[in-house]
């Protein structure tokens, strides 16, 4: 077999070549929503309250991360899955975690045109001033590692292409409105604001309110950090595990 490396680069490119004459398309659909939402929660919000419309950018960054994420790596690999592709993949010399890795990291790659997007243009449209953390390159790929693994676990465990895309939606819209993502944590019951510990997007969040706009969050970011890479290592672990490969 080749080295890691040498597989990871070229299953990349094969992933990524799926997407070259529609990847434009997709930046445009991941960008439309947050920025919609952008536009409306601003206008509610009002301009006199930093704080607020901080988590309005940020919240609708982590948005079009779990719609890149969580929709479409599930769709990714349910495709892949039941049009024989995987099994294709198995017959090669490679690594089982080689295509995980690969599908991941493409993912990651289609993803940052629409985050940086949303980030732009939700900042001329809010205001905010900008205060970027050089910590942000580790955290934008590992929310981005962490909401792929569980699209890729939902395309594994679902049944049809119809319940892969409900599936993903709905725990996309859930991760999104539960917890301070959205909004600060003091606007939400104590019990909502203890359980959205247990959100990735919730790590994902805070994560990047301080390194986007320097913001104090009640989690630290070293946490953040941590979680957001205990949370990706465990599902792509899982994901590693419930693949068949030459007959397992």
């Amino acid at each position: 077999m080749q080295p890691l490396h040498v597989q990871l680069f070229d299953l990349t490119l094969i992933q990524l070549t799926n997407w070259r004459w529609s990847w434009r398309a997709s930046v445009i659909v991941s960008v439309i929503a947050p920025v919609f939402m952008i536009v409306v929660l601003s206008v509610f919000a009002g301009d006199d309250n930093p704080e607020v419309l901080g988590y309005v950018l940020t919240g609708n960054m982590v948005l079009t991360l779990l719609m890149e994420g969580v929709n479409k790596v599930s769709g990714h690999f349910m495709f892949i899955r039941t049009n024989g592709t995987l099994d294709y993949f198995a017959s090669l010399p490679v690594y089982r975690i080689s295509i995980i890795l690969a599908t991941v990291g493409a993912f990651l790659v289609l993803s940052l045109p629409a985050v940086i997007a949303t980030l732009a243009i939700g900042t001329a449209i809010l205001g905010l001033p900008l205060n970027i953390n050089p910590m942000i390159v580790v955290v934008v790929p590992l929310i981005s590692i962490s909401l792929s693994g569980l699209g890729a676990i939902i395309g594994l465990l679902a049944r049809n292409p119809a319940e892969t895309s409900s599936f993903g939606l709905l725990i996309s819209m859930f991760l999104f409105g539960f917890g301070p993502v959205l909004y600060p944590v003091d606007r939400f019951p104590e019990i909502i604001s203890t359980l959205s510990l247990l959100s990735p997007a919730t790590y994902a969040a805070s994560a990047l309110r301080q390194v986007v706009l320097g913001m104090p969050d009640r989690i630290p970011l070293t946490v953040d950090i941590a979680v957001l890479a205990g949370i990706a290592v465990v599902l792509l672990w899982v994901v590693n595990s419930r693949i068949e490969w030459r007959g397992r």
